[in-house]
């Protein structure tokens, strides 16, 4: 087990994954050898409870797939020291420091500013969560802030709670603009996408309420050019836009279809020449093509998991800090796909790992360290 430890030290690579579990969430770990592939290293309970298989919303089918309808369950800070995990069942957010192993360690759980959170990014000290609220209990769809401490430790930030563009918006993704002055928040069922600016004491004015291009805009992505990528889970497509210091968006591609049912989850090759979305009810991955202007067109696509056996329904997606491969969440197995990234875009499958034995329904959130 020193060996082992001290391997870690040598190069720590990650995947991290969540259970959702409605008793006691947790998180699952792997370790990314040198070849891109995964071995399961532990469980680390989040001490919050998940919602398992039950959606947060009743806009969205109750089919164990996808139980918070979102991107960034499970985040990691910029840098890496931190991972930041949404108990959506117990309404609380959980703060793990990254040791040198690899593994996460337990620092903080706090309420998370409303219902069932389930999104989070963080820029620099400044942590956001989107908490998709509960109309029947009266409680609104919002976004709160906090402050993380060098040691994890999280901070409610007092005025920093918001609401979206409506009551029930069901937010779908929080996400930071490049240089932290902004944040985007889609929202899945009133399509729309609110931008908040971020003042210096970590509170935000806003929402201003854009028109999504397509409808049921869910995960998000910015290039580091500032240019904005968003699924469209009922459109079956991706957009990109450019967003002006004001706060409006502006399209450039609208609502690229893939041919394949609800895309919901994007991410990019590490040199933003490529995007991949999850395909999710088709069990698919889709390469976009991404020019210099952020103009998409759609190049190709793979299955999750290998033809002849169990298909896997693809979701959170991340990339190797390497650039060299891709990892997706499969929801109807608890299983993480891996890829190689070649140099055109296209996608090698090379591994199919996984925690448990038998099919987990409910997991959801992958980060990539």
């Amino acid at each position: 087990m020193q060996i082992m430890n001290n391997y870690f030290r040598a190069r720590t690579s990650m995947v991290y994954m969540m259970t959702n579990n409605e008793v006691m969430n947790q998180i699952i770990a792997f370790y990314m050898d040198m070849n891109g592939m995964l071995t399961f290293v532990g469980s680390y309970p989040t001490y919050g409870r998940g919602t398992g298989t039950k959606e947060v919303s009743t806009a969205t089918a109750n089919d164990g797939i996808d139980p918070l309808a979102s991107q960034g369950a499970l985040t990691l800070s910029r840098d890496g020291r931190f991972l930041l995990a949404v108990n959506a069942g117990s309404h609380s957010i959980s703060s793990f420091i990254i040791t040198d192993s690899g593994a996460p360690v337990l620092v903080d759980v706090k309420p998370s500013g409303g219902a069932q959170p389930n999104s989070a990014d963080v820029f620099g000290n400044l942590l956001y969560v989107s908490n998709v609220g509960h109309a029947a209990n009266n409680f609104a769809s919002n976004i709160t802030g906090f402050h993380i401490d060098d040691n994890g430790s999280l901070t409610p930030i007092s005025g920093s709670t918001h609401s979206l563009s409506t009551f029930n918006a069901q937010p779908a993704q929080v996400l930071f603009t490049p240089d932290g002055s902004k944040i985007v928040v889609s929202e899945l069922t009133s399509n729309h996408l609110s931008v908040f600016h971020v003042n210096k004491n970590g509170t935000v004015t806003g929402p201003i309420v854009n028109d999504s291009y397509g409808q049921g805009p869910l995960g998000a992505y910015f290039l580091s050019s500032g240019i904005l990528l968003v699924t469209e889970a009922i459109s079956n497509a991706l957009s990109s836009y450019s967003l002006s210091n004001d706060g409006i968006i502006h399209v450039i591609s609208g609502s690229v279809p893939n041919g394949y049912k609800t895309a919901c989850w994007v991410v990019t090759t590490r040199d933003e020449r490529f995007a991949y979305t999850t395909n999710t009810l088709s069990g698919t991955i889709s390469t976009y093509r991404i020019d210099h202007n952020g103009a998409l067109s759609v190049v190709r696509d793979i299955t999750s998991t290998p033809p002849g056996t169990a298909p896997g329904l693809p979701m959170d997606v991340g990339v190797s800090k390497d650039g060299r491969h891709f990892y997706t969440l499969n929801g109807n197995q608890g299983t993480v796909s891996v890829f190689n990234i070649q140099d055109d875009g296209s996608l090698v499958r090379l591994q199919v790992a996984g925690w448990t034995n038998f099919p987990y329904f409910g997991s959801q959130g992958l980060a990539v360290l």
